[in-house]
């Protein structure tokens, strides 16, 4: 990999693997599959996460790494995240899927995304965009979401990330309302 840290995933196997971004990071070694009894000390994107990923992670990334737990919504409750949740487990603020699965839609980021997310968060843009060119769509992510990814990597803390975010979130709604009112 051309990732100078560790990029991990623990897959609970609810994708299809012909389409999950996850086995493919792996098939092309840019990721290590871990087991649930495994591990992983660097910054996880997990919805058991407490905080939101902000640029105050850069330094676990930069010596851990950034992992994610490939699992569905719709089958959250069978994931073990007692075996595997940790102190670095974090939420993802807002952004919209690019991914051919689930194009469009806010909060549903396959793994390849959501790993490029916390890397352009925490600083390292680059490593975002390593990953997001094994997939022909891979480029769309920054394209769609590049402003806010930006606006998140200004912040200080988790804090200021999810002020952001409901910010952005806020100008949606009112936008929509505005529209509406046009109509």
């Amino acid at each position: 990999s051309s990732i100078p840290m560790p990029v991990a995933m623990w897959d609970f196997k609810h994708c299809d693997p012909k389409r999950c971004s996850g086995v493919k990071l792996s098939r092309c070694n840019m990721l290590k599959t871990l087991k649930t009894s495994q591990r992983f000390r660097g910054i996880v994107a997990s919805p058991v996460g407490e905080k939101a990923v902000s640029p105050a992670d850069r330094r676990i990334v930069e010596l851990y790494g950034a992992g994610v737990v490939d699992c569905s919504w719709a089958r959250i409750d069978e994931v073990p995240f007692s075996k595997i949740r940790g102190p670095t487990d974090r939420l993802l603020p807002y952004l919209v899927a690019t991914n051919p699965v689930n194009y469009g839609k806010p909060w549903k980021l396959n793994c390849a995304e959501a790993l490029a997310a916390i890397f352009y968060i925490t600083g390292y843009p680059e490593h975002g965009e390593a990953l997001l060119a094994k997939f022909k769509w891979g480029h769309a992510f920054k394209k769609v979401n590049g402003g806010l990814l930006s606006r998140y990597a200004k912040c200080k803390d988790s804090a200021e990330v999810v002020q952001v975010q409901n910010d952005y979130l806020k100008q949606l709604e009112e936008d929509s309302e505005r529209k509406e009112e046009n109509t």
